[in-house]
């Protein structure tokens, strides 16, 4: 939608020695859908078929997420002579990934609890 050039410099500026934001929110959207997926799997679906993680995992968010164009977007950045950039941008995706999966994981988990709590009295229900 926002490629590292193009149109994009209707949203934030582009080009070669832009820091490539869009690549960087993708792959956390795409890493916080992993965590929601992965507990959703878990806890509401536990029956389902051993299939399925991978097909929508690997298959469908893989396919949404670019960490292939994360290391390209590295490599121009140390390439245009940017290295602290680079390296920002290699820590930044990592932690915002790895906080998007917990962030996931919270959201579902907190709804689950919520669901099963009594709407009156704020009290689990017996047998949840």
């Amino acid at each position: 939608m926002w490629p590292n050039g193009g149109d994009a410099y209707l949203v934030w500026r582009t080009g070669a020695a832009a820091f490539p934001w869009t690549t960087l929110l993708i792959n956390a959207v795409g890493c916080f859908l992993m965590g929601v997926l992965t507990m959703v799997l878990k806890k509401r679906f536990a029956g389902a078929s051993p299939l399925l993680s991978p097909l929508l995992g690997t298959g469908v968010l893989g396919g949404f997420t670019t960490f292939s164009t994360y290391t390209d977007d590295a490599r121009r950045l140390f390439e245009n002579g940017q290295p602290g950039t680079a390296v920002a941008y290699l820590v930044l995706t990592v932690g915002a990934s790895m906080s998007g999966v917990l962030l996931g994981v919270a959201c579902v988990v907190g709804m689950l609890r919520v669901r099963r709590a009594d709407p009156y009295t704020g009290q689990r229900r017996k047998g949840s």
